[in-house]
């Protein structure tokens, strides 16, 4: 049996989606009103470790979905929660959705990132770590008035769909040979000047629109520091991973 945690937000439900067909599947959630279709669900609160115990109960394997919460202290608090429950509970390995550059030590973003996998290490779990990006799926421009703009210098980015990095998480759970590995995920690099030549229109830069998450993501890409690039995720899938131009034409022919 395989549990996946966290499994009503929207990675959670297409990862659940990829495996219900495959193998037997819980999704443990924290308001079972919430449950995504398809498979059997139990109840299982970050911020409650006996739920969590009960949830991850007789688990061959559970994937550790990242908490949405923001408040880093909090998120590491509720992360830890999660790897305690799972050693307890007996879990036999723990796949845990990470996030690049978590690795290599604690700063910014990755803190909690970091601090999970530490947990995991040191809890003595089987484990894979799945690095990812940056979600494409926020990235996908649109062209407003005949353009597409953005402020990012011309620069690459790795991002990833949600939708290849739940394809790959499943085929991680169900598959051989990732225990103990850590991949780093990315997407095909791309930038906004070759979407904008891809879908016929003109691209233009633009200042930042003030401070606020997007500007540093920005400030982040124009640095370089989104160019780096794997091909653990083409392995893991088997195949290419969509690239944001394809998905792009695909939202400009509706």
């Amino acid at each position: 049996m395989i549990v996946i945690s966290a499994a009503s937000g929207a990675l959670g439900r297409l990862v659940v989606d990829r495996l219900r067909t495959r193998t037997e599947v819980v999704a443990a959630v924290r308001d079972l009103g919430r449950a995504p279709e398809g498979a059997p669900a139990r109840r299982g609160d970050y911020d409650d470790p006996a739920s969590l115990r009960e949830a991850f109960d007789g688990a061959a394997r559970l994937l550790l979905i990242s908490s949405p919460e923001l408040d880093t202290p909090r998120r590491i608090e509720q992360h830890l929660n999660a790897v305690t429950a799972a050693k307890e509970a007996g879990v036999g390995a723990v796949v845990f959705t990470s996030f690049l550059g978590a690795g290599a030590g604690a700063t910014g973003m990755t803190e909690a990132y970091h601090a999970t996998e530490q947990a995991i290490l040191r809890s003595g779990l089987p484990y894979t770590f799945l690095r990812h990006p940056f979600y494409s799926d926020a990235f996908v421009p649109r062209v407003v008035e005949g353009e597409i703009t953005s402020s990012t210098g011309g620069r690459g980015l790795n991002t990833a769909f949600r939708s290849d990095l739940a394809e790959a998480a499943a085929n991680v759970l169900t598959g051989e040979g990732h225990l103990g590995r850590a991949y780093d995920f990315t997407g095909p690099l791309w930038s906004y000047p070759e979407v904008a030549e891809a879908l016929g229109v003109p691209y233009r830069e633009v200042p930042d629109a003030g401070p606020g998450p997007m500007s540093w993501i920005n400030a982040q890409i124009r640095a370089g520091k989104l160019e780096q690039r794997t091909d653990d995720l083409e392995r893991v899938l088997g195949r290419p991973a969509e690239t944001l131009a394809s998905r792009a034409l695909e939202v400009a022919d509706k």
